[in-house]
């Protein structure tokens, strides 16, 4: 079972910019994805890569984070620029569609007004 870590995440001021980083403890050429989960709501999609390179993200990111991926380095990143306070978020990776048993902690981001 190939495990994710997460990492990057942190306070910011709106109008910043952050870089997360998922490694995984092996190889993975699925397509992957980024998701987050803001206090008191459903864990919801925010980009995915597949294996060719094509990527996809929800419509209130779009512009602002760019997913991207290092197959040599077994990681998946996620850059997120224009930071906005309903950014507000843990941030997990997985595999896209999800895997149970693959979710790690995340990373906490926090956007302040």
């Amino acid at each position: 079972q190939v495990q994710l870590v997460e990492s990057g995440g942190g306070m910011v001021q709106a109008g910043g910019s952050l870089r997360l980083s998922c490694a995984a403890s092996g190889r993975t050429f699925a397509t992957m994805g980024w998701f987050r989960q803001a206090p008191g709501k459903e864990r919801e999609f925010v980009a995915r890569i597949m294996w060719n390179g094509i990527r996809t993200y929800v419509e209130s990111v779009k512009g602002r984070f760019t997913i991207s991926r290092d197959n040599a380095k077994n990681t998946i990143y996620l850059q997120m620029n224009s930071l906005k306070p309903e950014d507000t978020a843990v941030y997990y990776c997985n595999y896209d569609p999800p895997n149970a048993a693959s979710w790690g902690q995340g990373t906490q981001v926090t956007v302040s007004s």
